[in-house]
């Protein structure tokens, strides 16, 4: 008899802690990945509201494009796949994660390895960047709550970047 594979996640599942900030795992979700050109017809089909401005966020669904959204919600949920509809509706749950930056601190960290003006950024907001050359959806929850989600790939680099430069932050002033 064949072992049922198991997906083991490629970062710790416990919480790093540091002084100003901690740097977590967040738990498994479901994720897609819309297409439309047309958003009402979009919203017909999977019967979300979808945000229309790039960068806004609405409930778990987030612009990314005008044509383009990502939608996350628990793990096992399901949504409509638009057979028939001029829209696609494509299941990518298992191509990233997310790690939640959380504390005074999280902006700092997050602003040590992006190129975007961290602080500055209204909340909630989501945007497409990078943290040191790796591609990330960076999203501001809150003033000192930020998730970054970040393919599957590339995950231990990332949760390694980040627990360092929280690190290095405990030894410079604030």
């Amino acid at each position: 008899m064949a072992d049922t594979p198991v997906r083991s996640m490629p970062v710790p599942a416990e919480p790093a802690v540091f002084s100003g900030v901690t740097i977590a795992l967040a738990a498994p979700c479901a994720r897609w990945s819309l297409r439309a050109r047309d958003a009402a017809l979009l919203e017909k089909v999977t019967g979300l509201k979808l945000p229309r401005k790039i960068g806004e966020v609405v409930g778990e669904t987030v612009c990314l494009g005008p044509d383009e959204w990502l939608t996350r919600a628990p793990a096992g949920a399901t949504l409509p796949d638009g057979a028939g509809e001029k829209v696609a509706v494509v299941d990518i749950a298992e191509r990233a994660l997310t790690l939640t930056l959380s504390g005074p601190a999280a902006a700092r960290v997050i602003a040590a390895g992006c190129p975007r003006d961290v602080e500055r950024l209204p909340f909630p907001y989501a945007s497409r960047t990078v943290f040191e050359g790796v591609e990330v959806l960076l999203q501001r929850d809150a003033e000192d709550a930020f998730t970054i989600e970040v393919w599957r790939s590339f995950a231990p680099w990332l949760w390694t970047a980040l627990t360092q430069a929280a690190a290095d932050m405990e030894h410079l002033p604030a």
